[in-house]
C-alpha cells in the first residue's frame, strides 16, 4: 500500500472508489469465486504439511531417549568409548543423534507457522544445545580419571532427565500441531459451506445489486470504522493484542496500519515489562532456594541439640532466637524490599548461628551507620555473599579468620564492602569468578549466589548498581555492593526502572 504520509498518493482513494462501485459490481463476485478456490488448494497443502510435521516429530519422540540414554549409559560406565562407538551396530553416536535431531527441528521450524508450535521447537533446540553441553562435560571427565562418580550423577541429573523433557516437548509440539489440525478443518468445512451458500446468494445478489449499490458503498466505508472503533476500546482496556484489519487501500487502510503499529508497539513494552517482573521473581526465588536449603538448618538444630544435651540453654536459646529472626526476614511478608536495618538483623542473625558452628574460625564484625537504616534493599542481599565469604574464604584459610560488613553514603549511592581475611584469589580466579557473577553458569557453580544477588540489583535498579569484587591471594576478598539510596516510605515503596 502506498504511504500517503510521505506525500505518495492512494491506490485506491475514497473518492475514486464511489465513483467506480457500479461498474465493479460484479468483479469482486469472480475474485471472491477464486478466492474460494485457492483457499481450499491452501487448506488442503497446509492439512498435509502438518502430518508431514507431526510425523516427523513423532519419529524422534519413539526413538531418541532410549537410543541416547542408552548410549550415554554405556559410555559412562566405560564399556563404549566415544571414539569407538561409531562401529558398534547397537549403539548410535549421541552427537550424531543430537545433530540429526536439530537438522531436523531447525527444518521443522522453518516450515512451522504457529507461533505456539514455533515455541515448543525453539525449547526443543535448547535443549539439546544443552543436552550438547552435558555431553560434552561427561566426554571430557572420561577422557581424566576419577569422574566416574560425577559422570553417574550428570548422567542421572542431566542426560536422562533433558531426554524425558524433550519426549514431553515433542508432545506439546504434537499437541499444538494438532490443534491446528483441527482448526485447518473446521475452517475447511466452513469454507465449504459457505461457497455453497456464497454461490446461491450471488445469483440473487447481480439482480438487485443496482438496488443495494448505495449500502455496499456505505458499509465498504463505515465497516473499517466501527472495527477501528471497536478495537481502539479494547486497547483501552488493556488488550495491546488484539488488531484490526482494513483491506480497502485508502485512507482508512493507512489509518488502521498506524493503529496496528500503535498497538504493536503497546504490546511489545508490556511484554518487556511482565518479563522484567518474571525474571525479578525468578532470581528471588531461585535465592530463597540457596538460603531456606536442608543443610544449613539440619546443622543448626544439631547444634541446638548438643548445646541442650551440654545443658548450654542459654546459647541453645540465643540460636533459637537468631534462627526465628533469620526466617523472618526470608520471608517479609512477601515483600521483595526491606529496610537495611531489617538486613542487618538478618546478617547478624546468620552470622550468630554460623560462630556458634565454626566459633574456633569465625570473628565478625558489622559497622553499618545508623543513619542508613531507613533506606531501602533489595531481601536477602548481603546474607549470600556473606556465605560466600565464610564457606570459600574462611574455611578455606583453616585459620581463625573475620568477616566485616561496613555501609556508607556516598552522594546518592549506598556502598556496602564484604570482606573477608580468607584464601583470596589470584588474577587468573578472580576473573574467572566476575565472568561467572556477570554470566552464571549452573547454580551448582561457586560464583551462582553471587551472579544471584547482582542480577536481581541490576533487574530492579539499572545496569550501573550491582557487584565489584577484589582479591589478592593470601590476603582476603572485598565484595564491594552499590544500590542507590532511597528511603522506605511507610514500609512501601514504588519500584521503578531505569
Amino acid at each position: 500500500m502506498l504511504d500517503y504520509s510521505n506525500g505518495k498518493p492512494i491506490k485506491y482513494p475514497l473518492r475514486l472508489k464511489l465513483s467506480m462501485v457500479a461498474a465493479v459490481i460484479i468483479v469482486p463476485m469472480i475474485i471472491f469465486s477464486v478466492y474460494q478456490i485457492a483457499a481450499l488448494h491452501n487448506y488442503s497443502t497446509a492439512y498435509d504439511a502438518i502430518v508431514r510435521r507431526i510425523t516427523s516429530a513423532n519419529n524422534y519422540n519413539l526413538n531418541f531417549k532410549d537410543e541416547m540414554d542408552e548410549s550415554m549409559y554405556k559410555l559412562v560406565v566405560e564399556a563404549e568409548t566415544f571414539e569407538a562407538i561409531d562401529e558398534n551396530s547397537d549403539l548410535i553416536n549421541p552427537y550424531k543423534l543430537i545433530e540429526d535431531a536439530k537438522e531436523n527441528f531447525t527444518y521443522l521450524r522453518e516450515i512451522t507457522s504457529s507461533r505456539e508450535s514455533l515455541d515448543w521447537i525453539n525449547r526443543i533446540l535448547l535443549n539439546l544445545d544443552t543436552l550438547e553441553d552435558r555431553v560434552n562435560e561427561i566426554r571430557d571427565n572420561l577422557n581424566e580419571t576419577g569422574h566416574y562418580e560425577e559422570n553417574i550423577e550428570m548422567l542421572e541429573s542431566d542426560i536422562y532427565i533433558l531426554t524425558e523433557l524433550f519426549q514431553e516437548e515433542i508432545q506439546y509440539y504434537i499437541y499444538y500441531e494438532t490443534q491446528n489440525f483441527e482448526a485447518i478443518r473446521q475452517s475447511l468445512d466452513e469454507q465449504v459451506t459457505n461457497v455453497i451458500v456464497t454461490m446461491i446468494v450471488a445469483l440473487s445478489a447481480i439482480i438487485i445489486a443496482s438496488v443495494l449499490v448505495n449500502i455496499l458503498v456505505t458499509d465498504s466505508i463505515t465497516k473499517p470504522i466501527r472495527d477501528l472503533c471497536d478495537k481502539t476500546a479494547m486497547v483501552a482496556k488493556g488488550d495491546f493484542t488484539t488488531r484490526a484489519s482494513c483491506d480497502n487501500h485508502d485512507e482508512l487502510a493507512i489509518l488502521t496500519d498506524r493503529f496496528n503499529d500503535m498497538a504493536v508497539q503497546l504490546e511489545q513494552q508490556v511484554k518487556s515489562i511482565k518479563l522484567e517482573q518474571e525474571n525479578l521473581r525468578y532470581m528471588e526465588s531461585k535465592l530463597l532456594q540457596t538460603q531456606i536449603n536442608p543443610h544449613f538448618l539440619y546443622n543448626t538444630l544439631d547444634t541446638i541439640i548438643w548445646l541442650i544435651e551440654g545443658e548450654k540453654y542459654k546459647e541453645a536459646i540465643d540460636i533459637v532466637v537468631a534462627l526465628s529472626e533469620f526466617f523472618r526476614t526470608v520471608v517479609s511478608k512477601g515483600r521483595d524490599l526491606i529496610t537495611i536495618r531489617e538486613e542487618e538483623m538478618h546478617i547478624k542473625s546468620y552470622l550468630q548461628i554460623q560462630q556458634s558452628r565454626y566459633k574456633d574460625i569465625l570473628n565478625y564484625e558489622i559497622n553499618i551507620p545508623e543513619e542508613l537504616y531507613d533506606y531501602q534493599i533489595l531481601k536477602l542481599t548481603l546474607q549470600p555473599l556473606i556465605e560466600n565469604s565464610l564457606y570459600h574464604g574462611i574455611k578455606m584459610l583453616r585459620a581463625k579468620g573475620k568477616i566485616t560488613v561496613t555501609g556508607e553514603l556516598i552522594y546518592d549511592i549506598i556502598c556496602f564492602h564484604v570482606m573477608d581475611n580468607g584464601v583470596g584469589m589470584d588474577e587468573e580466579e578472580l576473573n574467572a569468578l566476575r565472568r561467572e557473577v556477570e554470566n552464571p553458569g549452573s547454580k551448582q557453580s561457586a560464583g551462582f549466589g553471587l551472579a544471584n544477588v547482582n542480577k536481581r540489583i541490576k533487574l530492579y535498579y539499572g545496569s550501573m548498581y550491582g557487584l565489584d569484587i577484589q582479591s589478592k591471594k593470601g590476603v582476603g576478598t572485598d565484595i564491594i555492593i552499590k544500590i542507590p539510596a532511597r528511603k522506605m516510605e511507610n514500609n512501601h515503596i514504588e519500584v521503578g526502572y531505569e
